[in-house]
């Protein structure tokens, strides 16, 4: 808000960009369960300083970033949370064209993971078995 009052530009690899990208993503992660899953949404920080942008449910963990080529560097938190071993699911959602995986992480466009998000087939959200739940 503050960088369009101040007329700022929303260019690609500009923080605003990327804040931009993520205001885009975080409002289909929020409202979801409501609508879908039911599953609890937050997000990790470990006292070390790493964060993750979401966690879904026990089950998926998740960064956004605004980049069309994501790098090792950009999967740091999701890498250091996937050490611990609690979560099924790594996901990094991205500006990339193709969906990717490295390592642990698969790396999806925008548009794949909200496809998936509101009742897409790949990649699954949900545990196999889960029950889509509509309504509250």
């Amino acid at each position: 808000m503050t960088a369009a009052l101040q007329e700022r530009e929303f260019r690609p690899g500009t923080p605003e960009f990327g804040e931009a990208f993520e205001a885009y993503i975080m409002p289909e992660l929020t409202c979801q369960p409501d609508y879908v899953s039911g599953d609890p949404l937050s997000y990790w920080r470990s006292t070390s300083g790493f964060e993750v942008d979401f966690i879904i449910g026990d089950h998926t963990a998740g960064e956004v970033k605004a980049k069309e080529n994501v790098s090792t560097t950009d999967l740091q938190s999701l890498k250091a949370l996937a050490e611990e071993n609690k979560l099924k699911r790594y996901l990094c959602v991205s500006l990339e064209p193709r969906r990717r995986q490295a390592g642990d992480v698969a790396i999806l466009p925008d548009r794949e993971f909200l496809d998936s998000l509101w009742g897409g087939q790949s990649p699954r959200l949900r545990p196999r078995g889960a029950r889509v739940r509509m309504g509250r």
